[in-house]
């Protein structure tokens, strides 16, 4: 069990199908694609790798732009779907890796492997935030398009909080390594953001 890959090819498949829905900008199977490239850099640094990359694959696997509970129903499929594949408490650490999506706050973990994990595992998710400005701006109109159905106020008053609230933070990334190698760029990216969105219509 230990040996065999928790997310096998037939996995892959039927998780890919969903990925590729027609609404599906940013959160889609390129950003499943570069989280895992990322979990393959930082590979040594995971305790259980195996886990991070059940998280990866789940983490978004429902996506509702209209919903608010995407991130419950995502680990609810991840329990469906791995149940005999996993034992209870590797399957907890996954759900509530996914569920700590909502808010990229770190769940709390007794075990500091599975607290450095979860750690990594959220700044994979964010570190489009950190990306180079062109990457950055075609996340940014991707993500609009997903939330095609909010009138232009609501948008920029809803995305102008989402990024007031991460520039408040003492870090965006949990981990030294990513506030390295994306936390400037991050901040300089999402103030920029923020100023075109104060900017009248």
């Amino acid at each position: 069990m230990e040996n065999e890959p928790l997310i096998d090819n037939a996995l892959k498949t039927e998780l890919s199908a969903l990925y590729r829905a027609e609404d599906r900008y940013y959160h889609n199977l390129a950003h499943i694609e570069a989280m895992l490239a990322l979990a393959g850099d930082y590979r040594g640094l995971l305790g259980d790798p195996q886990a991070v990359e059940a998280a990866i694959w789940f983490h978004d696997a429902i996506y509702d732009s209209k919903a608010k509970d995407n991130e419950a129903k995502s680990a609810a499929l991840a329990e469906k779907w791995l149940a005999g594949r996993i034992d209870a408490g590797r399957m907890s650490r996954i759900s509530a890796m996914i569920l700590a999506t909502a808010t990229h706050e770190l769940p709390r973990f007794d075990d500091a492997t599975a607290t450095r994990d979860a750690s990594l595992f959220l700044d994979m998710d964010l570190s489009i935030l950190g990306a180079e400005p062109d990457a950055f701006d075609a996340y940014e109109r991707a993500v609009r398009r997903e939330y095609h159905w909010v009138e232009e106020p609501m948008w920029r008053a809803g995305r102008g909080a989402v990024l007031t609230s991460f520039l408040a933070r003492p870090h965006i990334f949990h981990t030294e390594e990513f506030r390295r190698r994306f936390e400037p760029q991050a901040r300089l990216n999402m103030a920029r953001s923020l100023e075109a969105l104060q900017k009248p219509a």
